[in-house]
This record gives structure tokens, C-alpha cells and sequence, in this order.
């Protein structure tokens, strides 16, 4: 089988991404320096620990197992400690993923799946994002992610490397099966807080501004299946596979429902689905943060034939819920 290194592939999306691999015929291989990730989430291909800036165990990854893409999810994502510590961004986002394609490069492999974030574009109040909205990010998070959309651009046109760009922003629900899931520490994703709060695992859930322009004034975002998400992922990569993509160019699909969810919204919905109450308080907003975020896919469903149909919210809950009462992920 081919194989496909998956950079970051013990996290939460990128473990996903290789069961998503491994079920349509591929042998995923996971790098990850388990900084964030986790030995236990790696069950679908072979593991190979290393950090993106040791380019010597790169190259030697890649000689190892020949892949014939790479799918590149590893990246710091936390906005509130991008406003705080940008350098820490900078370094381990873009000076990262420049070593990592440097040694895609090197390793003759052409075929590139970037996994971007809709937080390049900033805040477009009432806009559905698409690929050609104006890209303005409002944090080191979004601008490193963006700049590395710039690279793969600029090694394309000099190097031929082809990539596929996926720009999305909040990620939901779990593995149905519950052999995978999102486990974060610290913990900092809405849903997951919200299921730790009714479960006695934290004290109370803090919604962060409730002063927004919105209609219950909480903030608003676009929620995305994680399975739906790595679909997404193994289309681009056959769309590059099959050589729809060539010449070093790059290819930029948005994912999401073009439907917005609030706070507040998010927190009745878990509530329906768990049949439980959600302990919480009002808190100020944080920095960086936008007002509403929302992404079409129109682009994505026309070319790659992607169908997001496990993006509802008691679909992405539901099976949140499910696999949060395993307990998670030991180091």
C-alpha cells in the first residue's frame, strides 16, 4: 500500500486523518514529537517520534518509508498563547514547517495536504468565508498559518511541489467507533469543556464574552464532523494523487456547513444531548477572538466531492460525549 506521512498524526485531527488513511487503502505513518500528542492515539500505521526541526530524523523518515505525500497537521494552535507568545508561533509553525518541506523536497515527493485554519481571514462579520476572501489574520496563529500557505506557494513555483490547502476553523465530535478522540491538556476547545463541566471534571464552564454584536452575545463559529474533516483530507489527497493538481501549484478549498453556532447555542444543544446541566459563569472576552466565523464549502463539495453530513451538532456531541466517557488518552 501507498504510504502517506502525516505530520502531528497522535493529535486529535491527525489521528483521525490515519484511520480515514488506512480505510481507503493507505499505510499512514505518524510523526509526531507527542508534545501535544499521544503514543495511545497511534493505531492505525507504523510511529516514527521526531520534531519537524530535526531535519537529520526527517530525512531519515522519509528514506525509511518512501511515502508519496505528505499530510501536515502538526502545529501550535492555542490563540489566546498566540497573543501572548507570538515568537513561539513563528518558531514552531513556520521555522517547522519549512524544515519539514525542505525535506519533502529533498526526498523527491511532490505531493503536499496542508491543514490551514479560516483564522487567516480574521473577522468578516456576516460573510461566508471562501477562498477568495481577503486573508487578515488577527493573531500569530492565523498569520503563521497563513505564511505557510505562502511558502508551499513559493516552493511550488520554484521547486514543483503541488499542495492542497484546507482552510477551516472549529473541529467537533469524535471517532463513531470511539477508537480516537480529542484529549487536550490544557484543554481548550468549547465542546470538550462544555462535556468536562458536565461531568464533574472541571468546576464550570467560563464562557468567554457574552457582549459580542451577536444575537445572545456570545460569539459565533462554524462546527465541522472531525470524520467529515479528514474525508476532506483523503479526497485532496487523490485530487493530488491523480494528478489534478500539477505543475507546482497549489489548490485552496474552505471547509465547513456555512451554518454559525453561538456559544450559547452550543451549550443548549450539549445540554439536549446528554441529557445533563451544564455548570458555567460569564467571563470577559479574550483577545484575538472574533466575532463570527463562518466558511462555506461550495468549492470542496463541486470539485472533490465532499459531503459533510456528520456536521450537526448533536451528530458532533453525541459522539464527543461518547468517546469522553472512555476517559481519554495516558501517556
Amino acid at each position: 500500500m501507498q504510504k502517506v506521512l502525516v505530520t502531528g498524526g497522535a493529535g486529535y485531527i491527525g489521528s483521525h486523518a490515519c484511520k480515514a488513511l488506512r480505510d481507503a487503502g493507505f499505510t499512514p505513518v505518524t510523526y509526531d514529537n507527542l508534545c501535544t500528542g499521544w503514543r495511545d492515539a497511534v493505531k492505525f500505521g507504523p510511529f516514527e517520534q521526531g520534531d519537524l526541526m530535526d531535519r537529520a530524523r526527517l530525512d531519515e523518515v522519509f528514506a525509511t518509508h518512501k511515502p508519496v505525500a505528505v499530510m501536515h497537521f502538526a502545529a501550535l494552535s492555542q490563540v489566546g498563547e498566540a497573543m501572548r507568545e507570538p515568537g513561539k508561533y513563528w518558531r514552531g509553525n513556520v521555522s517547522a514547517s519549512l524544515s519539514l518541506i525542505e525535506a519533502t523536497l529533498a526526498a523527491g515527493v511532490k505531493n503536499f495536504v496542508f491543514s490551514s485554519t479560516c483564522a487567516t481571514y480574521g473577522d468578516h462579520d456576516g460573510v461566508v468565508l471562501d477562498e477568495n476572501t481577503a486573508q487578515a489574520p488577527l493573531n500569530a496563529y492565523g498569520a503563521s498559518k497563513r505564511a505557510i500557505e505562502d511558502m508551499l506557494k513559493d516552493f511550488g513555483a520554484s521547486d514543483g511541489i503541488n499542495s492542497v490547502i484546507f482552510r477551516y476553523f472549529n473541529v467537533a465530535g469524535a471517532d463513531p467507533d470511539a477508537e480516537v478522540g480529542e484529549f487536550h491538556q490544557p484543554e481548550t476547545h468549547l465542546i470538550p469543556l462544555i462535556l468536562d463541566a458536565i461531568d464533574g471534571k472541571r468546576a464550570e464552564l467560563t464562557i468567554h464574552g457574552t457582549d459580542y454584536p451577536t444575537e445572545d452575545g456570545t460569539c459565533i463559529r462554524d462546527y465541522v464532523h472531525v470524520m467529515d474533516l479528514v474525508d476532506a483530507h483523503v479526497l485532496g489527497l487523490r485530487h493530488l494523487l491523480d494528478g489534478k493538481v500539477t505543475g507546482g501549484k497549489q489548490e485552496v478549498f474552505c471547509l465547513g456547513t456555512g451554518n454559525g453556532f453561538s456559544v450559547r447555542e452550543v451549550i443548549d444543544h450539549s445540554r439536549y444531548v446528554t441529557n445533563r446541566p451544564v455548570p458555567m459563569i460569564e467571563g470577559p472576552r479574550r483577545g484575538g477572538d472574533a466575532v463570527k466565523l463562518v466558511s462555506g464549502s461550495e468549492k470542496a463539495i463541486t470539485v472533490l466531492g465532499w459531503n459533510p453530513a456528520r456536521s450537526t451538532l448533536p451528530q458532533m456531541i453525541g459522539d464527543a460525549w461518547r468517546w469522553h466517557q472512555n476517559g481519554g488518552y495516558e501517556r
